[in-house]
């Protein structure tokens, strides 16, 4: 049989809203995987946010895309961690931070420290970014490379966030807008799919036979790419749009049956 690749985001695609793996998308995910086809995780989600998910998972080797593309890591059981990284596409954050300071009143700004957590503006809230987390001066969050830099409000819209990006004008990054106001700020050019196309290769898939399932903005490259874009029927329209076919809900695990479909 051909080799095969799916790509499966997981926030509000594998895991529900609340955070929670349920027990037949986990035992859906560990069926494709063991018929032989290449799970690949692909999130916004740091490493140390997405290691936990994807031993939840029962995936201990093949790859992971986090950071929306900015990192790439091989699983690998035998390293202390799980993983060994394998690229990481940094950027200059000062001149998009620089833009959007000031121009929304309770924004907080997250600047990714690889493998470790955040460099942050101001607190977050509670259990939104995971791994180390240090309150640090405005020069100190823009003085170093970055994977990913999110600007997040807890009064804004989605709606408020991509006028925002319209206003003030962002060049020369890649961005994508949350469910929430919430927009990750990545290198220009990378994206979940970008970073995929590099796995494909590296796997000898064939473009016809991946698949890819998400439900955000942060996904629309990815839909795009896979021969088969899924998008869950919890997607916004402008993501539905883009994709080929369109699951059930992930509170209903909409995600099973796409899965299932593959090893049919």
């Amino acid at each position: 049989m051909a080799e095969r690749l799916v790509a499966l985001d997981l926030d509000g695609t594998t895991l529900r809203h609340d955070g929670t793996l349920s027990a037949p998308v986990r035992d859906a995910v560990r069926e494709v995987a063991d018929a032989g086809v290449h799970v690949v995780i692909a999130t916004g989600r740091s490493i140390v946010a997405a290691m936990p998910i994807i031993e939840a998972l029962g995936l201990s080797h093949g790859f992971a895309v986090c950071s929306n593309g900015a990192i790439t890591i091989e699983l690998d059981a035998a390293e202390p961690r799980g993983y060994q990284l394998l690229e990481a596409v940094t950027f200059d954050p000062a001149p998009a931070l620089n833009l959007l300071r000031g121009s929304w009143p309770d924004a907080v700004v997250a600047v990714e420290e690889l493998g470790v957590g955040f460099k942050l503006s101001a607190p977050f809230p509670d259990g939104e970014l995971q791994g180390e987390l240090r309150v640090v001066p405005w020069e100190e969050l823009i003085d170093s490379p970055a994977t990913r830099v999110t600007f997040r409000s807890p009064t804004g819209t989605a709606e408020d966030f991509m006028e925002l990006v319209e206003r003030i004008g962002l060049h020369e990054v890649n961005y994508a807008v949350g469910f929430t106001a919430w927009l990750d700020i990545n290198p220009e050019g990378v994206s979940k799919g970008s970073a995929l196309e590099l796995i494909r290769r590296r796997l000898s898939v064939e473009p016809r036979h991946t698949t890819a399932v998400g439900d955000q903005r942060n996904d629309l490259e990815m839909l795009g790419w896979a021969a088969r874009g899924v998008a869950m029927g919890n997607a916004p329209e402008e993501v539905k749009a883009v994709a080929d076919e369109v699951a059930g809900d992930v509170e209903e695990d909409g995600l099973v049956a796409v899965l299932r479909s593959l090893v049919v």
